[in-house]
């Protein structure tokens, strides 16, 4: 009996010891614009408590941790001013205290193993300071005489505690995006009547989700998301465009895309993959709003643009736009376009990716084909629109100076009060599902700016049903 009882008291003690055998091998610290995450890389899972916060100071007990050490620690935030780690009282456990140069909204949570990363306690901090000065920041639109500029976002995938593609080489798909969208912004912000907005600025992550929420915060006309592909196999190579499917995938690289995209999510943080399932029901709601269809109508027809001009600086991985239902994509009111610039785990085409001379020529290829888009269907109230308007107006008064009516020959009357019945009775045509104002414009030879003002419409969006004049 006295054995027995021995034997289940080392037993209790030997399951308590492995328990607090647990140790913080590392802090990772990953400041963005509006808030900061703390990373706590552990041996084991931590059974952990989020104390209430006192004079700025997040606290956070361990139970299963004994040892005071933080490990290395990396990166920097100032939002805060100290991490300091002690023993609890009762010698089982530490508590973490993270103190703050300002209040701020914490939420914490564990995470499991995945891909490269062992345990981790992850804390997020929110700064209601920097998210109240990002709030009042004045919209980037500009009027200028006759209209306001064209507003592209461009999101470069990844950043943060999430890299993304790893190439055999170790280039990081996270350093090329945001290098390409760099070269993309200056390009554009050099055009006139064109501006261009970054959802992020530097090493930092944005959940996928939320990327459209800062390009509509910024009234973007277009949202173009930069990232690079990789799979198992290393001689898959070249560029693709992807646009927004309200179904799953069909296709393998496809679904690939989309498990890639929830993995990037994982790496977040659990907590917001489960709240962000909220979206899926607000998306659910707003699909048969017509200004989805626009968007992805228009998103399609981008697609399509960039890949002609992507097709002259670097191979087509697929010569089609590819359709695949991404977080990235899903803003109702927003065209949005993926644009895979290629594949980093391809050796070759990794070298390609980090070279400064092909990132210029990838961005130059983007550029091209968003300006010819806007150049052929600007928006309404912009500033491209109302000088394309203007043009022929002024070609007409132009040539009505310089060519008196009287020397005009009867072929030519005649085709002027052709053209001029043709309008009194011009043709119709009634919205269908999935058409657009560009579209339409295009198919019957139109510009947009005279089906607008013909058919005395304030904005590009139209709906199904609605009847619309088509002159000559």
């Amino acid at each position: 009996m006295n054995v027995l009882k021995l034997v289940l008291l080392l037993a209790v003690f030997l399951s308590t010891w492995l328990q607090a055998a647990e140790q913080i091998d590392s802090v990772r610290i990953w400041p963005s614009p509006d808030s900061t995450r703390v990373v706590f890389d552990l041996t084991g899972k931590a059974q952990y408590r989020l104390l209430t916060q006192q004079q700025n100071v997040v606290q956070l007990e361990i139970s299963n941790i004994n040892s005071p050490s933080l490990g290395k620690m990396s990166g920097q935030s100032d939002l805060i001013k100290d991490i300091r780690v002690q023993r609890l009282p009762s010698g089982r456990g530490i508590l973490l205290q993270v103190e703050l140069n300002r209040p701020a909204r914490e939420k914490a949570f564990s995470l499991p193993p995945l891909d490269r990363y062992g345990h981790r306690l992850v804390l997020d901090l929110a700064d209601p300071q920097a998210e109240q000065a990002i709030a009042a920041t004045p919209a980037p639109r500009q009027q200028r005489a006759g209209g306001r500029e064209i507003v592209i976002a461009i999101d470069a995938g990844h950043g943060g505690h999430d890299p993304g593609a790893i190439g055999p080489k170790g280039t990081y798909e996270k350093h090329v995006t945001l290098a390409i969208s760099e070269r993309l912004m200056k390009l554009i912000n050099n055009e006139p009547g064109f501006k261009a907005v970054m959802t992020r600025t530097s090493d930092y992550y944005i959940y996928p989700s939320k990327r459209p929420d800062v390009a509509r915060s910024k009234q973007a006309d277009l949202l173009v998301s930069i990232h690079a592909d990789a799979v198992e196999n290393r001689k898959a190579h070249g560029g693709s465009v992807w646009v927004l499917s309200l179904r799953r995938a069909t296709t393998e690289v496809g679904r690939m895309l989309e498990k890639t995209e929830q993995h990037s999510e994982l790496l977040g943080g659990v907590a917001e993959v489960i709240k962000d399932s909220a979206n899926e029901r607000y998306l659910a709601q707003t699909v048969l709003d017509l200004s989805m269809n626009h968007s992805m109508t228009t998103g399609f027809e981008v697609a399509k643009q960039v890949l002609a001009e992507m097709s002259k600086v670097t191979h087509l991985h697929k010569k089609e736009p590819q359709a695949a239902s991404l977080g990235v994509l899903k803003a109702p009111d927003i065209p949005s376009i993926l644009i895979e610039t290629g594949y980093i785990s391809n050796p070759n085409e990794e070298q390609k990716l980090k070279s400064a001379s092909h990132q210029q020529k990838l961005a130059t290829a983007v550029f091209r084909a968003l300006k010819r888009h806007f150049e052929q269907s600007p928006p309404a109230d912009s500033w491209l629109a109302q000088r394309k308007g203007q043009m022929p107006v002024r070609s007409q008064a132009s040539d009505n100076r310089t060519t008196p009516n009287r020397s005009a020959q009867p072929q030519q009357i005649a085709a002027k009060q052709q053209s001029t019945e043709s309008i009194v009775n011009p043709r119709i045509h009634v919205v269908k599902r999935g058409e657009s104002l560009s579209g339409l414009a295009k198919r019957y030879a139109v510009p947009m700016s005279v089906l607008r003002s013909y058919n005395k419409l304030t904005t590009d969006n139209i709906k199904i049903g609605q009847v619309l004049r088509i002159p000559e």
